[in-house]
């Protein structure tokens, strides 16, 4: 293979490689510590856990994974299997505001007393309302268990755990316009030939009328 050759396929690969990171969905994940400040039903209780928040594109949205990484709270007797339901609330900032709320399933094992409950993976979906960078940070998290609910609030004001560039679900960023205001002219072949029709048209029709005002003028003088 000749230099030319191999200096034009490499310029075409790196072009390529540039194109698919151009693509790529800007996404910063990091692991947060949340001090968290329990409310039980039986007093208050407070501990630390590192928390990581994952995003990826999901149909029109992006499924939002919420992970602790330790145990929170406790309960003085045993959970049984499915006794505990977690949820919790992450706080949108960025190009959005506001919270969205991620849930998950019971408990799958029993919780012995007095040990920390680890919470299990949350998810929910986001919807975008506009294009942009919108960050992901831990909030209240309720759990919900015999009878009784436990609120834990962060205290440490925990930064963002994920900030991710999103695009919105009416498609806005994506190239994709809609309305004719927006809209440019085309100049394919369909459009050259609805041109030649409406011209041919007109043509037609100022043939009809000089034929017609030909013919007035032609029987006026007769008469």
């Amino acid at each position: 293979m000749s230099y030319r050759k191999r200096t034009a396929l490499a310029s075409v690969a790196a072009l390529a490689g540039s194109a698919v990171l151009m693509a790529a969905p800007a996404a910063r994940a990091e692991v947060v510590d949340v001090n968290y400040q329990c409310k039980t039903p039986i007093g208050d209780k407070s501990a630390v856990s590192p928390i990581d928040i994952k995003g990826v594109r999901s149909g029109g949205g992006y499924k939002i994974t919420m992970s602790w990484q330790k145990g929170v709270s406790s309960s003085p007797v045993e959970l049984g299997k499915g006794a505990m339901n977690p949820s919790a609330t992450i706080k949108l900032g960025g190009a959005d505001s506001g919270t969205m709320t991620v849930t998950g399933p019971a408990n799958q094992e029993a919780v012995p007393a007095d040990t920390p409950i680890k919470i299990n993976d949350l998810t929910g979906t986001y919807t975008p309302k506009k294009s942009g960078k919108v960050t992901f940070t831990p909030a209240v998290l309720t759990i919900k268990a015999l009878g009784t609910t436990t609120t834990c609030t962060p205290s440490n004001s925990p930064g963002p755990a994920l900030t991710l560039d999103v695009k919105a679900a009416s498609g806005a960023g994506s190239g994709t316009q809609s309305g004719s205001g927006s809209e440019l002219p085309q100049t394919g072949p369909e459009d050259s030939a609805v041109a030649l029709g409406t011209l041919g048209g007109t043509v037609l029709l100022a043939g009809a009328a000089g034929a017609l005002w030909l013919t007035r003028r032609t029987q006026t003088v007769r008469r």
